[in-house]
Parts: C-alpha cells; structure tokens; sequence
C-alpha cells in the first residue's frame, strides 16, 4: 500500500525524502542498488532521502514503478516542482537552506546572502534593465529571504572568500558600496561569518574559471555547485567534490588572513564613504 499524500505544510521535500527511505527499505532494497536501477550514485539516492535534493519527475516515475509506490512520488514530486529562484539554481538554494556549512568563492559579486537590498537591486536591474518594477522587486525579496538562514547564530557556518574586484567594482553607486561592505564587517564582527578577501596580488590562482560553492549536511554527502551567467551545475560525484573542496583550500592559502580582510573591506568602505561626502 502506497504512503497517503504528504502536507505541503509540513517540510514536504524532508518528508518526501523520508517516505522514499521507508519504501526503499520496505522493498528492500540497499540504497546503491536502488541507485543502481536508476543510473545514479548511490550518494544521490542519500540527499534525496536526507531532503537535500529535488526530486525531479523523471526520478519520481521511475521510483513509483521500481517501488510499487502507485504514483505517489510522482503526485508529490510535481507540488513540490514550483519554486522563486530560477531554474539553474532552485536545487542549489534548496540545498543551501538544509546545508551545516557553506564554502563560497565570488569573483565578481558579492554572494546573494550577504547582499543588502540595494545592492540586489542593483544587480538585478544590470542583469533585467527592461524588467518591470515588480519583477525586480520580487527578485531582491526572494535573495533577500536567502540571508535569513545567517539569523540562526551558529548554523550554517558560512565561510567567503571574495576576490578584491567585488571590493573594487561599483554596483549601484559609492553609497551603496559603502553600505554592502560595512554590512558585511558587521556580520564578521558579530562572529557570524568568515571571509577572506583574494588580493589582485596574488595573481593566478586555482578558481579563475568562476564562482564555487560548497555544502556540507548532517545526514548527507557534501555538494558543490559552480555557476556561469544563467547556467548552474550541483554536483554530488565524491571525487568532483573532493576536487573543488582542494580548490577552495588554496584559494584560502593565496587569500588574506580574515583579519587582514577585515582591514580592508572597512578601508575600502570608508574610501567610498569619503568618495561620496567629497
């Protein structure tokens, strides 16, 4: 017999992952062979039953037919479809919501969860300058909403490194710059994030193909995710991951020391504080 429906209201991607570990284990079947009969890793099947990962249709009708489950993941799959973010990187904002810690390289942007609204809107009004006023504004709510996981005064850990061109390149104007970093020096004095600043002197170093993100859970295997100008990729093979894990790792060695870091995003916030008062 097939579980009921879930709640929508009740964490439905948790609860979702969690019926398909009983159905697995009521077929019983191992998680690697159920990986097996759906040409994933094993890993994968973990985050989908941690709830780390979307279930995608595909999966989802498959699995009703391999567990006998009569359409229940795929009813369930399709309410839990909808999302705010875009479709490159619903999965990966997913995932951030449920991660322990989160490692992320920026090279040309302040991350989104350490965006202020400002600094977001202008943002999206480079990426959208036709947009509407009530895109754009649904647009900075929805990064906005992102921040409210660093509320939480010890999880997720989050640990930055920003190269020195998000320090240097104007988003908006000189007030807004201001404002963005010395929100950011707030929050590293608060001891409620990292960050470490990648100077232009420290000339080639291991990411200069983009942006990385990485994400650690409780009850399943680590993430990476890389992202391109409206292209996302969530990655979960063990070796990839372990891959950009030691790219990150020397990006914190080429990196100042966060104190040093610290110095100069406030230098810099007061230069443009300084810039606009002139």
């Amino acid at each position: 017999m097939p579980p009921k429906d879930l709640d929508p209201s009740a964490s439905p991607r948790a609860l979702l992952g969690a019926e398909l570990r009983v159905a697995r284990e009521r077929a019983g079947l191992s998680q690697a062979e159920l990986a097996e009969a759906l040409f994933v890793s094993g890993s994968f099947i973990g985050q989908l039953e941690a709830g780390t990962r979307r279930m995608h249709s595909d999966f989802a009708m498959q699995l009703d037919e391999i567990l006998h489950t009569d359409g229940f993941f795929t009813r369930n799959c399709m309410a839990l479809a909808k999302s705010k973010y875009p479709n490159h990187f619903a999965e990966a904002a997913e995932a951030e919501a449920e991660a322990r810690s989160i490692r992320e390289y920026a090279p040309l942007a302040l991350p989104g969860m350490l965006q202020t609204e400002a600094y977001a809107r202008a943002v999206f009004l480079a990426y959208q300058p036709t947009a509407t006023e009530d895109v754009i504004a649904e647009l900075v709510q929805n990064r906005l909403d992102r921040a409210a996981v660093l509320r939480d005064p010890t999880t997720p850990l989050f640990w930055c490194i920003l190269d020195e061109a998000v320090l240097r390149r104007i988003v908006g104007s000189r007030a807004v710059m201001a404002e963005a970093l010395r929100h950011i020096a707030a929050l590293i004095r608060a001891r409620r994030i990292f960050v470490q600043v990648l100077p232009f002197s420290a000339g080639a170093h291991s990411s200069m193909g983009g942006t990385l993100k990485l994400m650690t859970f409780e009850d399943a295997p680590p993430l990476a995710y890389v992202q391109g100008n409206a292209i996302g990729v969530l990655l979960d093979d063990p070796a990839t991951v372990s891959r950009h894990s030691l790219t990150y790792d020397l990006l914190t060695a080429s990196a100042l020391s966060p104190s040093q870091s610290l110095a100069l995003i406030e230098s810099v916030a007061e230069d443009y504080e300084h810039d606009q008062h002139a």
